[in-house]
Formats: C-alpha cells, sequence, structure tokens
C-alpha cells in the first residue's frame, strides 16, 4: 500500500484482493458482514429448489452449482445440506465454489474450489452480492459540469479530482448514469457489465443469477453508494485493505449487457416458496413445538423478503437454452484451476 493519488477501481482492487487484501482474510466475509446467505438457511434452501427446477428444465439428474464469489464455501454447504429435504435425493451435483481466497479447512469434499468459473457448465450460476464487490471508477462532476474520475489516496482514503471521464467510462455515464449537476457523483459500473457478460458466457446451459444491492437508471442516488464495512459496522471507504468497499450495483445496465430481467428478492424468494407468512395459530394447541419451529422460520423469512431489507435486494436472472454453448466449452475442466479436498 501507497500514498500516491489512484482511480478507486484500481486502489479497490489492490484493497480487496491484492496481497493481503481484504478479501484474502483468513475470517471471510462473513467476520465482518451479513448476507441472506447469513441470515437464514432458507436462502439456501430457495436456492436448492431453484437447482432443482434448472435440472428438470434442462432434463437432467446430473447438474452443475457455481457459486460465484463464494466467501468461505456457506451458500454451496447450504445448498447441499438442503437438497434431501426438497425432494432432490438422486440429484447429482457438481458444486463449483469460485473464490480468490484459499480454500477454507474442514469444507465439504465435493465442493471444487477455483479461481476462476469452470467453463461449460450446465444448471445454475449463482452470484450473490458479488457484482457490487466487483471495483469500479467514482466520477464526479465539477463546478463546470464536467465529469471528472475521482483519484483516492490509500493511507487515508482522502480524494480529488482527476482527468475528465472519456472514452467507454464517458458513454457508460452517458446512457446508464447521467449527472445529476455539479457535486453529484456514480460509480462506472461498466467493469460489473463485463464480469457479468463473462459469467453468463461460460454457461452452456441453465440459470446465471446475480444477487445484489441495486438502483436503475430512474432512480440513481445522486451522490452514488461507495461505502466501507468492517466488522459488522458501515465505516469510511479506505482502500488499504482494512475493509470492505462496496457499492451498489446498476443491474439494468449488467442485464442489457449480458443478459437477463430483474426483480425484487421478496418476489423471486416467494415464487420460491419463501413467504414470511405466521402459522395458523391453531397450530401452537396441536403442535406446540411444531408452531415454535414454524414461527421462528416465518421470522426468517420475513427477514430475508422485507421492504426496506434484505427484500430489496434485485435478482439478475438469465436463461440460458442449452443450445448456447459457453466460453471455452469443450476444453474440459482443465481450464479452470479447481481442485476437490484431498
Amino acid at each position: 500500500m501507497t500514498d500516491e493519488w489512484r482511480g478507486w477501481q484500481e486502489a479497490a482492487e489492490t484493497a480487496l484482493y491484492g496481497d493481503g487484501g481484504f478479501y484474502r482474510s483468513p475470517e471471510g466475509p462473513a467476520g465482518h458482514f451479513r448476507t441472506s446467505v447469513h441470515a437464514s438457511p432458507l436462502f439456501a434452501s430457495a436456492v436448492a429448489r431453484l437447482l432443482v427446477g434448472t435440472a428438470r428444465e434442462l432434463g437432467t439428474d446430473s447438474v452443475d452449482l457455481v457459486d460465484l464469489g463464494a466467501g468461505r464455501g456457506e451458500l454451496l454447504t447450504g445448498v447441499l445440506a438442503a437438497l434431501p429435504a426438497v425432494g432432490a435425493d438422486g440429484l447429482a451435483v457438481r458444486a463449483y465454489a469460485v473464490e480468490l481466497a484459499a480454500r477454507p479447512a474442514g469444507l465439504d469434499p465435493r465442493i471444487e474450489w477455483c479461481a476462476e468459473p469452470p467453463p461449460g457448465t450446465r444448471g445454475l450460476l449463482f452470484a450473490n452480492e458479488w457484482l457490487d464487490n466487483v471495483p469500479t471508477e467514482v466520477a464526479e462532476t465539477d463546478a463546470d459540469g464536467v465529469d471528472r474520475y475521482v483519484l483516492v489516496r490509500t493511507a487515508d482514503g482522502a480524494e480529488r479530482l482527476g482527468g475528465p471521464v472519456s472514452g467507454a467510462d464517458a458513454a457508460w455515464l452517458r446512457r446508464w448514469w447521467p449527472s445529476a449537476g455539479p457535486g453529484s457523483r456514480a460509480e462506472i459500473g461498466r467493469p460489473r457489465d463485463e464480469a457479468w457478460a463473462r459469467a453468463v458466457s461460460t454457461l452452456a446451459g441453465g440459470l446465471a443469477v446475480a444477487v445484489d444491492y441495486a438502483h436503475v437508471r430512474e432512480a440513481r442516488p445522486p451522490f452514488g453508494t461507495l461505502t466501507g464495512f468492517r466488522s459488522g459496522r458501515e465505516v469510511r471507504p479506505v482502500p488499504d485493505g482494512s475493509c470492505d468497499l462496496t457499492s451498489h450495483v446498476a443491474l439494468d445496465a449488467c442485464a442489457a449487457a449480458g443478459g437477463g430481467t430483474v426483480l425484487p428478492q421478496r418476489e423471486a424468494l416467494r415464487d420460491l416458496g419463501i413467504n414470511g407468512e405466521r402459522p395458523p395459530l391453531t397450530l401452537a394447541s396441536t403442535d406446540p413445538a411444531g408452531y415454535v419451529r414454524a414461527l421462528a422460520s416465518a421470522g426468517e423469512a420475513a427477514e430475508l423478503t422485507a421492504r426496506g431489507g434484505l427484500g430489496d435486494f434485485g435478482w439478475l436472472m438469465h436463461r440460458r437454452p442449452t443450445g448456447n454453448r459457453g466460453v471455452g466449452e469443450g476444453a474440459g475442466l482443465g481450464a479452470c484451476s479447481c481442485k476437490a479436498e484431498d
């Protein structure tokens, strides 16, 4: 880490994923913030149902499950555990955790650990809170109405304006996040569009899903959303490796680049049987223990689907017909640095 001034994309890339970066720490993301995966096992059961439905659409009893930005494998562990409960005992699942950090000790040996998504997979590619950690440049409109790159100092997060935004970045801003006037800011989401398109291209057939904090062109936040998280608390974003660096995702732009449609998490989960409805009170007299369990489950479901909270996450969903070939299909998994636990 140095005191030089750099654009936010380069600074965040180093701070998050470089040697000693935030996402390479032993505790992983769960040590600093809570996602839907950590909020309730109901989330993993919903993904398990989605996987079963995808296998049914593909007409197969052998399916791939790719978790992009897998943390320490929590989602895959939960999905594999939930499969029997959703009636998928006979489904053969090849599970891939895509993550730059080292494989955690004790992970289910059925899970392969990869630095990149394997090409030519058929099944479900799931990216939960991955795109928000794909670093982007930040732009700010100066007093003359010119969009300029924001430069940041690694040591303390101090900022200053750099040169005018140009080329493909300027075109992206004009289309997806036009300036709201002097002093307004934007995260230039072009790297996320490209990352989503690359991820979708690895899928030979099935469903790709990206779940994230999101906004759309008609309601962009005028001052951006870049922030930091450390030990469960929101902190000032400083690109020194000490905190997460995240910003909400322009999922509508990602959908245009890589395909797909966007709907709120509350709707996606309700379609998968997670609705937060309280159990009937009559159950309390006939099966008190069952009522307590059902009530707890309803509370967890309500958190996952709540307006103003996790339920406002966007689900970008893209179905890829089996006939479409992913990049690299036919090269085999040797093209991916994947390994199962010994």
